[in-house]
């Protein structure tokens, strides 16, 4: 029996589209996937180019498709870290297949 979310897609590729599309997801999981939990903070330092709403709302997505994990802090001053879920972790492979396809190919 298909659920909810398989029902909305026509093709499993357009699911995997959804949740790893656009420029930054992939730019995401890749580096909570190689370099550990990091904090908002970090992130944005090492994404130089992006937004605070557009980290903000890719880090939502992520979460709500369950391939990141935002635990919050309760302290003052407030902290937030992300890290991978083992569901973002079976993305690894198409990641490395990109960032290796990425090197082979980049002009310079």
């Amino acid at each position: 029996m298909e659920n909810i979310e398989q029902k909305k897609y026509k093709c499993p590729l357009e699911y995997t589209q959804k949740v790893v599309g656009g420029k930054w997801k992939p730019i995401i999981l890749w580096h909570l996937a190689t370099e550990g939990v990091k904090r908002y903070g970090e992130l944005k330092k090492t994404l130089i180019s992006i937004s605070h709403k557009m980290l903000s709302q890719q880090l939502k997505e992520l979460e709500i498709d369950k391939v990141i994990h935002r635990e919050e802090y309760h302290q003052i001053p407030p902290k937030v870290e992300y890290s991978i879920t083992e569901k973002g972790r079976t993305l690894l492979p198409i990641l490395e297949l990109m960032h290796k396809w990425g090197i082979e190919n980049v002009e310079g």
